[in-house]
C-alpha cells in the first residue's frame, strides 16, 4: 500500500504552507488572540478564494469536492502556527455535519465565506460526546424549540448558525438553529474561541432524515476528531522544530545543550510520538474516506494516541526551553494550550482507548 501522499496533494500542502508563512506569521496569530472573531477578514476572503473553506463541499454546490486525506494536509499546516479563526469549527466542522445531515443548502455559502457554520455538540461531562448529549427538542405543532446547554461550541459567538444535537423522543435529533447569539467564554486555549450557548425554549428547525441520528453523529464526531487529530500532528511538528532550534541556539556550560544526551533524548521521544500520530491520523482519515470496516476503530485509535502524544510533546518542548518556555512571550505554551484543548474536544484520549478497547473485544 502507498502512504505517500499524491503531487497534487504535495502541490496543495506547499500552497497552504506559502500563504500562511506570509499572511499568518507568528505576530498575527498573537494579535488574532484578542480579536472578537479570530481571523482577519483579509485572511478569510483569501482562503475562500483559494478554496480552502471549500473543500469539503462538493463540486456541485461550489467546493473543491476533495477528501478527508486532502483536507489532513491542510490541516497539518494550520496546526503549526496554531491557525486562530473559525476554519476549523466552518470549513470542516459544519460542513462535515451538514453533508452528512443532508443539509445542502448551506454549503455554497460555506464554501464561499459568505457565512460561517458551528456544531453545538458537546456538554458537561466525560466519555462519548455523542451519548452523553442532554439537551432536549420538543415539538410544538410543526416547529420545535430547545432546551438545554452547550458549553463548548466552538466559535458559537461569530457563527451565522449552528446545527445543534439534542434528544426527541426517537432518540438523538439534529436542528438548525439561526444567529445562535453564544456568549464567549475563556479557554485554555487563546488562540481558538469558545463559547457557551444557553438553550431555553429556542425555536429550531429539524434537519436530516427521521428516526434517531446517533449513528450519523457518530460519523460526524468521529470525522471531526479525525481533523483535529491532523492539526495536532502539525501541533507537534512545529513544537519538536522549536525545541531543536531552541537547543541549537541556548548554550550551557560552554556548548549548546542540543549536544547533551539528556535533550537529544527528549528530541527522539519527541520525534517518535509525532511520526506515530502522523500515520495514525492519514490511516484514520482514509477509513473514513472510502468506508473501511476499520473506520470507528482507526478514529478511536487516532484520537487517542494524538491526545496522549500532543501532550507530552508540547510539554517537552517546554522543557527544553525551560524556565522561559513558561513565560508569555514564548510560543511552546501556546502549542501546549493547543494540545491540551484539542485532547478533550469530541473525546478525550482515556475514552477513546476505552472504547478501542471494547471494539477489538466485541469481535473476540
Amino acid at each position: 500500500m502507498d502512504f505517500t501522499f499524491s503531487e497534487d496533494q504535495d502541490a496543495l500542502r506547499a500552497a497552504v504552507r506559502d500563504t500562511l508563512a506570509r499572511e499568518a506569521p507568528s505576530a498575527y496569530v498573537r494579535h488574532m488572540i484578542d480579536d472578537e472573531v479570530g481571523v482577519a477578514p483579509e485572511l478569510w476572503s483569501k482562503m475562500a478564494d483559494l478554496g480552502w473553506l471549500g473543500l469539503l463541499v462538493p463540486e456541485a454546490h461550489g467546493g473543491l469536492g476533495l477528501s478527508l486525506v486532502d483536507a489532513v494536509v491542510v490541516q497539518e499546516e494550520m496546526g503549526k502556527l496554531p491557525l486562530p479563526g473559525p476554519y476549523f469549527s466552518s470549513a470542516l466542522f459544519a460542513t462535515i455535519a451538514a453533508h452528512r445531515l443532508g443539509l445542502t443548502e448551506v454549503l455554497a455559502d460555506l464554501a464561499s465565506g459568505a457565512r460561517r457554520g458551528a456544531v453545538a455538540l458537546e456538554e458537561f461531562g466525560h466519555g462519548d460526546p455523542v451519548t452523553r448529549v442532554r439537551a432536549t427538542a420538543t415539538q410544538r405543532g410543526d416547529s420545535w424549540v430547545l432546551d438545554g446547554l452547550k458549553p463548548a461550541v466552538i466559535d458559537g459567538h461569530s457563527a451565522d448558525w449552528v446545527i445543534v444535537a439534542a434528544r426527541t423522543d426517537e432518540g438523538l435529533g439534529s436542528f438548525f438553529l439561526e444567529k445562535p447569539g453564544a456568549e464567549v467564554v475563556p479557554s485554555l486555549d487563546v488562540t481558538r474561541k469558545m463559547a457557551r450557548l444557553e438553550l431555553t425554549q429556542r425555536p429550531a428547525i429539524r434537519i436530516g432524515p427521521s428516526g434517531d441520528h446517533t449513528a450519523l453523529w457518530q460519523c460526524i464526531a468521529d470525522d471531526a476528531a479525525v481533523m483535529l487529530c491532523a492539526e495536532t500532528v502539525g501541533v507537534c511538528e512545529r513544537a519538536l522544530q522549536l525545541g531543536v532550534d531552541y537547543a541549537k541556539q541556548r548554550v550551557q556550560f560552554g556548548r549548546p545543550i542540543a549536544s547533551f544526551q539528556a535533550i537529544k533524548h527528549k528530541t527522539v521521544d519527541m520525534l517518535h510520538k509525532t511520526e506515530l500520530t502522523r500515520v495514525g491520523t492519514h490511516y484514520a482519515a482514509w477509513t473514513s474516506d472510502v468506508d473501511d470496516p476499520a473506520r470507528e476503530s482507526a478514529a478511536a485509535m487516532a484520537k487517542g494516541y494524538a491526545g496522549e502524544a500532543s501532550v507530552f510533546v508540547t510539554a517537552e518542548d517546554i522543557q527544553i526551553h525551560g524556565g522561559v518556555g513558561f513565560t508569555w512571550d514564548a510560543d511552546p505554551q501556546l502549542f501546549f494550550r493547543r494540545a491540551k484543548a484539542n485532547d478533550i474536544l469530541l473525546g478525550q484520549q482515556a475514552w477513546q482507548r476505552q472504547r478501542l478497547a471494547d471494539l477489538v473485544l466485541a469481535d473476540r
